[in-house]
């Protein structure tokens, strides 16, 4: 089984094809990921960040962790989008659950640490 990004967007900002978003230094943005070969989706969150955006927060605090980050070279729609569906091309998995999983290293996914 195969993934596909089926869309994205920001609650931050407009994420336009084109128009850099650099001067916000990260934006939080929701892709929704399902089966390639079929319907349905859910959500995975990942902050995008810029390079000068790391630089200042590492000066700040030292150090930061980057569980949840995508570090781009400008913030924009073309750059999220190829680096996420780059990273989805190489995954794959016997079930969805388990593909959920993968891509949950990268971006947090809407049931992380869900338990019944």
């Amino acid at each position: 089984m195969k993934a596909a990004l089926k869309g994205l967007h920001s609650p931050d900002v407009e994420l336009t094809s084109g128009v850099s978003v650099d001067e916000r230094g990260s934006v939080l943005v929701q892709l929704m990921v399902g089966p390639a070969d079929g319907p349905g989706e859910e959500s995975f969150d990942v902050v995008v960040c810029n390079a000068e955006w790391l630089d200042q927060v590492v000066r700040e605090r030292g150090s930061i962790f980057g569980r949840h980050y995508l570090f781009v070279d400008r913030i924009e729609r073309g750059a999220v989008e190829s680096a996420v569906t780059d990273y989805l091309s190489a995954l794959e998995g016997a079930s969805w659950q388990e593909l959920a999983q993968q891509i949950g290293r990268v971006a947090k996914w809407e049931f992380e640490d869900y338990r019944e």
